[in-house]
C-alpha cells in the first residue's frame, strides 16, 4: 500500500485499519495459517504512516500473532470497538489503555493475558463492554471498576482472580451481565449487588464464596439467570427470590443450602430450570412447583428431602428432566409426569417410592431413562414399556416386583442397559431378548429366574456385560456364548448349571471377569481358556464350588492379566502349577480340592514344591511398601494387590472370596518404584493432602504433586468419593488394569498404586508442565506452533497405540486437552484411564450417562450410547482445534458455543 488517504488521519486509519482487517483477519476460519502474510502487510502498512503514534517495532513478523500488547495503544483515541479474542495476546493490560476514551467494546477474552486488570481502564468512560474471560489475570477487581456508569457487560470468567467481589461494583447501574464464575473469589456474596437492577444474568459459580444468599439479590428484578452453583454458601434459599418474576433459570446446586425449598419459589411462573441438587435441604417438595408452566428441568437430588411427589407435576408443563434421587421420598409415581410426551430422564433411585409405575409412564413416548432402582416398587415388569422407540436404559434395581420378564421385551429395539437384579422375577427367560441388538448391559441376578439360559440370548452381539448370578439357572452353557466377541464381564455363579466349561470361552477376547462358581460344572479346566492366548485381559476366573476334577493347566501363565483366581472346593487333583501367578494367592483360592497339593497349600510329597518368590507376603506391618525392581515382580505383586481390592468391592454372599478374610481389613496394600514407603511418608509429602498441593482434579479424584524423601516427585491420584458407591472402586480397578500392562512413551506411567483404610491412590510419573489444557487455557507463556505441533503428534501416537497395538483394543473414552499431560522437553502422554474399558454405562446422576466431558463427546454417542474408538478420535478433533484456536471446548452462546459449532458456524 502507498500513501493514507487525506481522509483519514493516520491515527485514525490504524484505528480502522485493526477494527477492519487486522482483527477480522486473525480471526478467520483459516487464521492459524495466514498470520504471517498480515504481519507483513501490517509491516508494509506501519513503514507508510507517520510515526505519531509512538514506536511499534514490538509488532514482529515472526511473532505467533502480530498483535502483542504496546503502551501505545493508548494512542487510538478514536477507538471505539477493540476484539481480539483468541489471539495468544499476552502479558499485562497496559495502564494507558484508560486513554481510550470513545472506547465502547473491548473483548479480548481467550488469550494469554497475564497480570491485574489496570485501575486505569476505569478511566474509559465511555466503555459499554469489558470481556477478558479465559485469560490468566490476577489479582483483585479493581474496586474503581465502579465509576464505569455505562458498563452493560463485565465478563472476566475463568481467569485467577481472587479477593472479594467489590462492593462498588453495585455503581454499576447499567449492568446486564456479571459474568465472574470459575476464578477465585472468596468472602461473602455482597449485598450491594441487589443495586444492580438492570442485570439480567448473574453468573458466580465455580468459587470459593461462603456466607449466605443476601436477601437483596430479589432486587435484581430483570434477572432472568442467576447461577451461584458450586460455592459453598449456606444456610437457606431465600423466599425473596419469588421477586425476580422474570427469572427463567436457577441454579444452586453444589453448595451447602440447608432447610426447607421454599415455597415461595414456586411463584416464579417463567423458571425453566431449577437445580437444587447436591445441598442439605430437607422437608418436602413444595406442591406448587407442579403449576409452573414453563418448568423443563428439575434437579433436587442428593439432599434429604422427603414427602411424596407433588401428584400433578407435570401435568401444567413440559419437564423433560426429572431427578430426584438420593433423597427419603415416598409415596407413588405421578401419573401426569409426562403428559406432554417430552420427559427425557426419570431418575428417582435411592428413595422409598413403592406402588406400581404408572401408565403415563409406561406411555411415555420421549423417555430415553427410566431409572427406579433401590426403592419398593412392586408389581409386574411393565410390557408397555418396551412400545417406546427412544427407551435406552431401564434400571429396575432392589425393589420387588415379580413375574415373568415378558415376551414383548423384544420390541424395546433401543434399549442398551437392562438392570433388574435383586428382585423376585421368576419363571424363565425369554429368547425372545436376543432380539435386542443394541443392548450392553444385562443384569437379571438375584432373582427367582429358572430353565436353561436360551441360546438366542446371545444373539445380542453388542453385549458387553452379563450377570445372570443367583438364579436358579439349569442345563449346560450353549456354544453360541463363544460368539459374543465384545463381552467383557460374564457373571453366572450360583446357579444349577451343568456340564463341562466350554472351551469356545477362550475365545472372548475382551473378557476381563469370569465368574463360575456355585454351579455343578464338571470335567476338567479347559485348556484352551489360556493356551489360545485370547483372554489376556482377564482379571478375575472363579470357578470355585463345582465338581471340577483334574489338574489346574499350566497354560494359565498365558494369562498376564489375571489377578484373581478361586478354584477352592472342586475335585482337582495333582500339584499346583509353580507359576508367578499363584505364589502370592491365599490358601482359600485352593482349600477344598482334596488331591491338590504344592504351595501355598500341603507340600506334594512325591511332587516337587513349587518355587517361592522372595517377595512372598509374611509379617511385614500394615503400611509396608514393598519395593519393586522390575517389572516382572511388579505383576506378580499386582495379583495380591488387585485381589484383595476385589475382594472388598464384592458382596461376600455373591461372590467367593479370592482371599482370607483376614487380609481384607483396612491394612495397607502398596505397589510401588525403586523403593519402599509408608502411607504415612505420602501424607507427610502432601501435608495430609492440603490443597496447597493440588496440581489438578478430574471426575474421579483429585492430583497432588509429592516429593518424597529420597527427591522422588510423583503425581498422586486420590479417588474422590461418588454418590455412586462403586464408582470410585471402577475407576481405580480401570485404571490399574489399563495402565498396569502399557508401555508407550506417549502414554502416562503408573507407578503403581495403593489401599489405605477405604481410600485408593494412584501413583504416577510426575509431569512437570502439567496438561495441556492448563497450558492454552492457564499458563502463562505462550505455544509456538512447532510445540502445539509436536503435542498433537504425541498425543496421535498415544492414541494410535491404544486403538491398534494394543491386545486387544482400548478405548480411552475421556479424551480431551486437560487428560494430555506435558513432561519437560513437550512430549505429550495420554492419561486419566478412569474410564477406558468400562464401558457399560455406569449410573450417572447428571441428565444421561454419557462417559466423558461436554465439549468432547461426539453427537452420535450422546443419542447411540454406541462406544467405539471413533469416539476418540472425535474428541481428539476437538482437542486439535483447541490447538489451533486457543478456544476452550464450551463457552457461552454470545460467544459461540461449543468449539466445534462455533468452528463450522
Amino acid at each position: 500500500m502507498g500513501k493514507t488517504s487525506n481522509t483519514f488521519t493516520s491515527e485514525e486509519f490504524l484505528a480502522w485499519l485493526f477494527r477492519c482487517i487486522v482483527v477480522p483477519a486473525i480471526l478467520l476460519p483459516h487464521w492459524s495459517l495466514s498470520l504471517n502474510l498480515e504481519g507483513k502487510h501490517l509491516m508494509d502498512i506501519k513503514s507508510n504512516l507517520r510515526d505519531e503514534l509512538g514506536h511499534l517495532d514490538d509488532w514482529k513478523i515472526d511473532d505467533i500473532t502480530p498483535c502483542n500488547w504496546t503502551a501505545e495503544i493508548g494512542n487510538l483515541s478514536s477507538l471505539v470497538e477493540l476484539v481480539a479474542y483468541t489471539n495468544n495476546l499476552t502479558g499485562p493490560l497496559p495502564p494507558s489503555i484508560g486513554k481510550l476514551k470513545n472506547l465502547v467494546i473491548f473483548r479480548a477474552g481467550q488469550n494469554l493475558i497475564s497480570g491485574s486488570i489496570p485501575v486505569e481502564i476505569s478511566e474509559c468512560e465511555s466503555l459499554q463492554v469489558l470481556g477478558l474471560a479465559q485469560n490468566q489475570l490476577g489479582g483483585e477487581i479493581p474496586r474503581e471498576l465502579g465509576k464505569m456508569k455505562l458498563l452493560r457487560e463485565l465478563i472476566l470468567w475463568d481467569n485467577e482472580l481472587s479477593g472479594a467481589i467489590p462492593k462498588e461494583l453495585r455503581n454499576c447501574t447499567s449492568l446486564e451481565t456479571l459474568a465472574l464464575y470459575q476464578n477465585n473469589f472468596i468472602g461473602e456474596i455482597p449485598a450491594d449487588i441487589g443495586n444492580l437492577k438492570n442485570v439480567k444474568k448473574l453468573y458466580l459459580y465455580r468459587n470459593g464464596l461462603n456466607g449466605t444468599i443476601p436477601n437483596e439479590i430479589s432486587n435484581l428484578t430483570h434477572a432472568k439467570e442467576i447461577d451461584f452453583s458450586e460455592n459453598y454458601l449456606v444456610g437457606g434459599i431465600p423466599a425473596s427470590l419469588s421477586n425476580i418474576k422474570g427469572l427463567q433459570l436457577l441454579y444452586l446446586f453444589r453448595n451447602q443450602l440447608s432447610y426447607y425449598i421454599p415455597p415461595e419459589l414456586c411463584e416464579l411462573k417463567n423458571l425453566t430450570k431449577l437445580d437444587l441438587s447436591i445441598n442439605n435441604l430437607t422437608g418436602p417438595i413444595p406442591v406448587g412447583l407442579q403449576y409452573l408452566p414453563k418448568l423443563l428441568q428439575l434437579q433436587l437430588f442428593d439432599n434429604t428431602l422427603s414427602g411424596v411427589i407433588p401428584p400433578e407435576l407435570g401435568f401444567y408443563s413440559r419437564l423433560w428432566v426429572v431427578d430426584f434421587s438420593n433423597n427419603i421420598l415416598t409415596g407413588n409415581i405421578p401419573s401426569h409426569l409426562c403428559r406432554n410426551s417430552n420427559l427425557i430422564l426419570l431418575n428417582l433411585w435411592s428413595n422409598m417410592f413403592t406402588g406400581n409405575i404408572p401408565t403415563g409412564i409406561i406411555n411415555c413416548t420421549s423417555l430415553v431413562q427410566l431409572r427406579l432402582g433401590d426403592n419398593s416398587f412392586t408389581g409386574s415388569f411393565p410390557a408397555g414399556l418396551c412400545n417406546l422407540a427412544n427407551l435406552t436404559v431401564v434400571e429396575l434395581d432392589q425393589n420387588r416386583f415379580r413375574g415373568p420378564i415378558p415376551i414383548d421385551i423384544r420390541n424395546c429395539k433401543a434399549l442398551q442397559r437392562l438392570s433388574l437384579p435383586n428382585n423376585f422375577f421368576s419363571s424363565e427367560l425369554p429368547g425372545e431378548i436376543g432380539i435386542l441388538s443394541q443392548l450392553v448391559f444385562f443384569n437379571l441376578s438375584s432373582n427367582r429366574i429358572g430353565g436353561r439360559i436360551p441360546p438366542e440370548i446371545f444373539s445380542c452381539k453388542a453385549l458387553q456385560r452379563i450377570d445372570l448370578s443367583q438364579n436358579t439357572f439349569v442345563g449346560t452353557l450353549p456354544n453360541e456364548l463363544g460368539t459374543l466377541l465384545h463381552l467383557e464381564v460374564l457373571i453366572l455363579s450360583d446357579n444349577l448349571l451343568s456340564g463341562t466349561i466350554p472351551s469356545i470361552i477362550g475365545n472372548l477376547s475382551h473378557l476381563t471377569e469370569l465368574q463360575m462358581g456355585g454351579n455343578q460344572f464338571s470335567g476338567g479346566i479347559p485348556k484352551e481358556l489360556a493356551e489360545l492366548g485370547n483372554l489376556a485381559l482377564l482379571a478375575y476366573l472363579s470357578l470355585n464350588n463345582n465338581h471340577l476334577n483334574g489338574a489346574i493347566p499350566s497354560t494359565f501363565e498365558n494369562l498376564s492379566s489375571l489377578l484373581g483366581l478361586n478354584v477352592s472346593y472342586n475335585d482337582l487333583t495333582g500339584p499346583i502349577p509353580s507359576l508367578s501367578l499363584f505364589q502370592n494367592m491365599a490358601s482359600s483360592s485352593f482349600i477344598g480340592n482334596k488331591g491338590l497339593c504344592g504351595e501355598p497349600l500341603a507340600s506334594c510329597g512325591g511332587f516337587p514344591n513349587p518355587s517361592i518368590s522372595s517377595l512372598k507376603s509374611t509379617s511385614n506391618p500394615a503400611g509396608k511398601i514393598v519395593a519393586i525392581s522390575s517389572a516382572s515382580i511388579a505383576g506378580i505383586s499386582l495379583v495380591l494387590i488387585a485381589i484383595i481390592i476385589y475382594y472388598m468391592r464384592r458382596p461376600v454372599e455373591t461372590v467367593a472370596p479370592f482371599q482370607d478374610k483376614q487380609l481384607s481389613s483396612a491394612s495397607d496394600v502398596y505397589i510401588c518404584p525403586k523403593e519402599g514407603f509408608t502411607f504415612q511418608d505420602l501424607v507427610d509429602a502432601t501435608n495430609n493432602f492440603d490443597e496447597t498441593f493440588v496440581i489438578g482434579r478430574g471426575a474421579c479424584g483429585t492430583v497432588y504433586r509429592a516429593v518424597m524423601n529420597s527427591g522422588l516427585v510423583v503425581a498422586v491420584k486420590k479417588l474422590s468419593s461418588n454418590r455412586e458407591g462403586s464408582n470410585t472402586d471402577n475407576s481405580f480397578h480401570a485404571e490399574i488394569l489399563t495402565l498396569g500392562n502399557i508401555r508407550h512413551r506417549n502414554i502416562v506411567k503408573l507407578y503403581g498404586y495403593c489401599y489405605h483404610q477405604g481410600s485408593n491412590l494412584l501413583l504416577y510419573e510426575y509431569m512437570p508442565r502439567g496438561s495441556l489444557g492448563g497450558m492454552l487455557h492457564g499458563e502463562s507463556s505462550r505455544l509456538a506452533w512447532d510445540t502445539r505441533f509436536l503435542i498433537a503428534v504425541g498425543a496421535a501416537h498415544g492414541l494410535s497405540y491404544l486403538h491398534h497395538d494394543c491386545k486387544p483394543r482400548i478405548i480411552h473414552r475421556d479424551i480431551k486437552s486437560n487428560n494430555i499431560l506435558i513432561d519437560d522437553d513437550f512430549e505429550a502422554h495420554v492419561g486419566d484411564f478412569g474410564l477406558a474399558k468400562v464401558i457399560d454405562m455406569p449410573h450417572s446422576k447428571s441428565m444421561s450417562a454419557v462417559a466423558g466431558s461436554y465439549g468432547y463427546i461426539a453427537p452420535e454417542y450422546a443419542y447411540t450410547m454406541k462406544v467405539t474408538e471413533k469416539c476418540d478420535i472425535y474428541s481428539y478433533g476437538v482437542v486439535l482445534l483447541e490447538l489451533l484456536t486457543g478456544r476452550a471446548p464450551v463457552q457461552p452462546l454470545d460467544q459461540g458455543g461449543d468449539l466445534v459449532s462455533w468452528k463450522l458456524g
